[in-house]
């Protein structure tokens, strides 16, 4: 099996064409298969490869969006976390979350103007601000309830548990909010269950449209075997993200819908961060008016995220401006913990999905979703694109869309996705006793040591029996590059997870690359057992390791040593 599925297996019509595997693409093709529509997904890259694959990782409720007045942003953002930490609970967990205050009256004046549409930098939000904000957001959690209120700590109680806190910090508010362990997995298992749900459906990565010179044919060419082939469809979703202009362009449609903003983050390795953290993340205003995250990230410490325009999300990276700036942001709230640049493991970049507002503040454009209504040239096909929305509300904007293709294709919604589990999260055990009978069922099943058991079932959820099994039936051994994974976990992936490139397994499918688990001895390691699986020949082999190396130096991806040192 090469990995390369061929373009000639398509059908000529479908329904929907949906262009761009990021999360909106990949949830709204979910829910349109679970529809019975047969839905042709494709990407120019992998899954998730994009913006997607570069957010903050939090599902979040988005407390600041209340100083703009996005209420209903807010709302929909909290239940949908709720529904998320119960649709999808092997990836996306609880996080307690502290809100730290300067002052009591701060920010009020900021507020009110903010709200009306005025410029205001909100430079402190004070302890009644934030009360509010809080009590608010408290009130949203309460409708689809999974979380508990917020407490508020005075100065006692603050001091009491973040004793190397700034000293002008005098308060804090204590609530709860969602983070992600691995995002891609998630974006991944939407279209895996949008297979199964309807085998009439199609997924092809590494794949570019164009306008066919046959109207309304659009061309597809595989970037990885080169091949062409045209296709038809019913209604086309343009879910591009940042490139939904230039896709657009692409189609014959000149169309100005997006402004980009990047947003960079770094994963440093810093015990005395790690520790002072508490488990907690850390979510504060800084002195230029931006709001930042610091938390504990697989063993290491995740600092975001930057919010810059950018024209051209394909020349987007994390400079070293960057980087400085994140860094003494950290010393704002832990001015006595010194963070050193060799420090940083890790940094990444990606470029959100904002609408085009110029002239605009780029802290002040709506983070909401919308969907903008274009024509194939030529023909009476519509073109809907997907502009903004996040990881956190990616359901609810699937579920828009959707309704929208469905009302223009004469069909009826027949099965709501609200309530719906995702991938590993079917069956997944409400509580930590029963994780634990689950880990001991497949441990005795695969007969795989109880250890490992539980770290298949903490990355794959329930999936973890199949993977288990794998594992269970090859000649498994430990990867001596990766520490924490073994080769039949790699093949599990490249049998089942729509693997056509070395670079989806170790930045994608697994969470190696966040772990900051990547060398060359690992790139070396893992490409001879996709290889192997994949049936490549010596020369694509090495020339797939030589595309993984290419794109670790493009991303300033450290060589790191095979061996994970404890924070």
């Amino acid at each position: 099996m090469s990995g390369d599925p061929s373009l000639q297996d398509l059908k000529p019509h479908y329904p929907v064409l949906i262009i761009g595997a990021g999360i909106n693409g990949c949830g709204l093709f979910r829910d349109l298969s679970l529809q019975g529509v047969d839905c042709l997904l494709i990407d120019r890259g992998d899954i998730c490869e994009g913006a997607s694959a570069a957010p903050s990782r939090l599902i979040h409720g988005g407390i600041k969006y209340l100083e703009t007045g996005e209420f209903r942003l807010v709302r929909e953002s909290a239940m949908e976390r709720n529904r998320l930490l119960r649709n999808a609970p092997h990836v996306v967990k609880p996080i307690e979350t502290v809100l730290p205050v300067a002052s009591w009256f701060g920010g009020i004046v900021s507020s009110a103007l903010r709200f009306v549409g005025a410029k205001a930098k909100m430079k402190d939000r004070g302890a009644i601000i934030t009360e509010i904000g809080l009590r608010i957001y408290d009130a949203y959690n309460r409708q689809v309830r999974a979380l508990p209120d917020h407490q508020f700590w005075g100065s006692g109680a603050l001091r009491s548990e973040y004793p190397s806190f700034a000293r002008h910090i005098k308060a804090a508010g204590l609530y709860c909010e969602g983070r992600i362990t691995h995002a891609e997995r998630l974006g991944m298992e939407l279209v895996m269950d949008g297979l199964a749900a309807n085998p009439g459906s199609a997924l092809r990565t590494y794949c570019s449209p164009s306008r066919d010179t046959e109207a309304p044919r659009i061309l597809l060419t595989d970037a990885i075997t080169g091949e062409r082939r045209s296709v038809t469809a019913d209604v086309l979703v343009n879910a591009g993200g940042a490139w939904i202009d230039k896709i657009n362009a692409s189609l014959g449609i000149n169309s100005q819908h997006m402004g980009g903003s990047k947003g960079s983050h770094l994963v440093v390795r810093n015990a005395e961060l790690f520790d002072a953290l508490a488990g907690r993340m850390i979510y504060f205003g800084t002195a230029d008016g931006r709001v930042n995250l610091i938390y504990p990230f697989f063993g290491n410490v995740l600092i975001g995220a930057t919010d810059i325009p950018v024209k051209d999300p394909d020349e987007a990276h994390c400079s070293a401006k960057e980087t400085d700036y994140l860094l003494s942001t950290v010393r704002e709230i832990f001015p006595l913990i010194c963070i050193t640049h060799d420090q940083v493991l890790l940094s990444y970049c990606g470029v959100r999905p904002l609408p085009r507002s110029e002239g605009k503040d780029i802290g002040a454009v709506s983070r909401d979703h919308a969907i903008a209504r274009d024509t194939l040239p030529g023909t009476g096909t519509p073109v809907l694109s997907l502009i903004g929305g996040k990881w956190t509300t990616f359901r609810a904007f699937a579920a828009q869309a959707a309704d929208e293709v469905l009302s223009k294709l004469a069909r009826k919604r027949s099965v709501s996705t609200e309530d719906l589990a995702i991938g590993g999260g079917r069956g997944y055990p409400a509580d930590e006793v029963s994780a634990e009978a689950l880990a001991r069922a497949i441990a005795a099943q695969s007969k795989l040591e109880i250890a490992c058991a539980r770290q298949l079932l903490s990355r794959y959820g329930t999936s973890a029996s199949a993977v288990a099994a794998t594992i269970a039936a090859t000649s498994d051994k430990p990867l001596l590059a990766i520490h924490g994974y073994s080769a039949g976990e790699i093949i599990h992936i490249c049998r089942t997870e729509s693997v056509r490139r070395l670079s989806d397994v170790l930045l994608r499918r697994t969470a190696i690359a966040m772990e900051c688990l990547l060398s060359a001895a690992a790139v070396e390691e893992a490409a001879d057992i996709v290889a192997d699986a994949l049936g490549w020949t010596p020369a694509r082999r090495n020339a797939e390791a030589n595309l993984m190396r290419a794109e670790m130096t493009r991303r300033a991806i450290p060589d790191h040593t095979a061996a994970k040192t404890a924070a």
